[in-house]
């Protein structure tokens, strides 16, 4: 499923994302789980299913903005943060150290290009 018109693509990861950071903080709660370790099971598990298939999409800025947010959404639940805590989005980034998705999205694309197909 390549990406237009409706963009499917991007919406359903961008849904399957969102169910697999919620178990996270079902499963794994702030409260009872340290920081770090919520981190790499969101990196392990959430983030590569969102970023699956990703060198193949058309980013427009409507889908940049949804892609920024719904990460962002998500990390700030796995930690712990919430909109009372009037924490910018580039301080957690800073603060947890976390690359973001559009980078990622950009080195994929990259090492795709680089692939000879026989």
């Amino acid at each position: 499923m390549i990406s237009y018109e409706k963009e499917v693509d991007i919406d359903n990861k961008l849904n399957n994302y969102l169910k697999i950071a919620g178990i996270i903080n079902n499963v794994f709660r702030p409260q009872k789980t340290l920081n770090v370790k919520r981190i790499k099971l969101y990196s392990t598990l959430a983030l590569p299913t969102l970023l699956y298939g990703s060198e193949n999409w058309t980013i427009t800025a409507r889908n940049t903005r949804r892609i920024t947010a719904i990460k962002m959404k998500c990390v700030e639940k796995t930690v712990g943060y919430t909109w009372m805590d009037y924490k910018i989005n580039i301080e957690i980034a800073k603060e947890l150290i976390i690359i973001p998705v559009l980078d990622k999205i950009q080195d994929n694309r990259r090492n795709f290009s680089k692939l000879k197909f026989i």
